[in-house]
């Protein structure tokens, strides 16, 4: 029997509360919100009704292992515990603007029974798009519309950088112990470093920090840097040309950095692209600083999961939880994990790793 409620609700409340809430985020926050979180979170919620999440859930009050919801529903128990991470990071807020391809990934992981994509160039992106390709390459049948190089360094304009104070003690693991005994020393490298806006940060930071300064992209990346004339680029950052799938040309060097890249990838491809560096390091002396975000086993933040929803739509990637990260650099890659560095609220991390001796 049907009937019709009485209760007003209360949207009086809410008001002040939304106030306080656009009040309180930054004006980056806002937009990482409504571009990724927002779009995300309605991704995973529609999932999760699709795949009878919700419905479990709901049968009764009791609490549920991501196990036990895994069996219940068929889902691969990985898959669903990425995605109840972010549903618990949102608080399962409001959605705001969706787009076309993060709303593509309920139907498409419906196509393979939920299970965790493998595949670069057969993914939810591809198949929202019915074509298949390799979005991380220099080309795709989307470039005009794909992010542009410009749109990256825009973004990590104003984010922790890895060089600030209370991140990670760059002079004491770093510059201290710098041997400058060979003139062609290079003291850091900069694997896929785009428009070397982490170099120059670096070099602003530190402005005597002795050594060569290397930054390594595609062509089509480094093509795109202003000459030294027009560029804020300082001359002492080398522009070299190098893909990393290939074998490292700068050996020896105090420190190597990689910002944002193994999240790009699946493991098997992460641990060939990790030795194409390790075998360029010298034992007792080489740092690998990997610039990624570590999501916490528990509590993790949601701007965070938020990206690992988009990386396993846009990628067939993950964002790794500090475990996986470990598993995967030591484990899988062969490289030793010295320390692993958080700065503030956890989206950035820095993870310093070393060849065993």
């Amino acid at each position: 029997m049907w009937r019709t409620s009485t209760r007003t609700g209360n949207g009086d409340q809410w008001g002040p509360c939304r106030s306080l809430d656009r009040t309180g985020k930054t004006p980056f926050e806002t937009m990482i919100c409504h571009c990724w979180a927002e779009n995300s979170l309605f991704a995973v919620l529609s999932l999760g009704i699709e795949a009878g999440v919700w419905a479990h859930l709901s049968s009764d009050e009791q609490p549920r292992t991501v196990v036990a919801i895994a069996d219940a529903t068929g889902m691969e128990e990985a898959m669903l515990a990425r995605l109840l991470k972010h549903v618990a990071a949102m608080g399962a807020g409001n959605t705001g603007g969706l787009g076309r391809c993060v709303l593509a990934l309920p139907s498409y992981l419906r196509k393979t029974n939920y299970t965790s994509p493998t595949s670069m160039t057969d993914g939810n992106l591809q198949y929202d798009h019915d074509i298949k390709f390799n979005c991380s390459s220099g080309y795709t049948p989307m470039s005009a519309a794909w992010p542009s190089t410009s749109t990256w360094a825009a973004y990590s304009h104003g984010r922790p950088k890895w060089t600030d104070a209370g991140f990670y003690p760059v002079q004491e693991r770093l510059l201290d112990d710098f041997d400058a005994s060979c003139p062609d020393a290079a003291f850091l490298v900069d694997i896929g470093g785009n428009l070397g806006h982490n170099l120059q940060s670096f070099l602003d930071r530190f402005p005597t920090a002795p050594g060569r300064l290397v930054l390594q992209d595609l062509e089509h990346v480094i093509s795109a840097i202003p000459p030294d004339s027009e560029s804020s680029l300082s001359p002492r950052i080398e522009r070299t040309v190098y893909d990393f799938h290939t074998p490292q040309p700068v050996k020896g060097a105090r420190a190597y950095y990689m910002h944002s890249i193994l999240h790009n990838w699946p493991d098997e491809v992460c641990c060939a692209i990790l030795r194409n560096v390790k075998a360029a390091m010298c034992p007792g002396y080489s740092r690998l600083l990997i610039n990624e975000n570590v999501i916490p086993n528990t509590g993790a933040q949601w701007e965070a999961t938020a990206l690992d929803v988009l990386m396993l739509a846009l990628l067939s990637s993950k964002k790794r939880t500090r475990v996986k990260c470990v598993r995967l650099l030591e484990e899988k890659a062969g490289l030793k994990v010295n320390e692993i560095d958080t700065f503030a609220n956890g989206v950035e991390s820095l993870i310093e790793l070393v060849v065993p001796e």
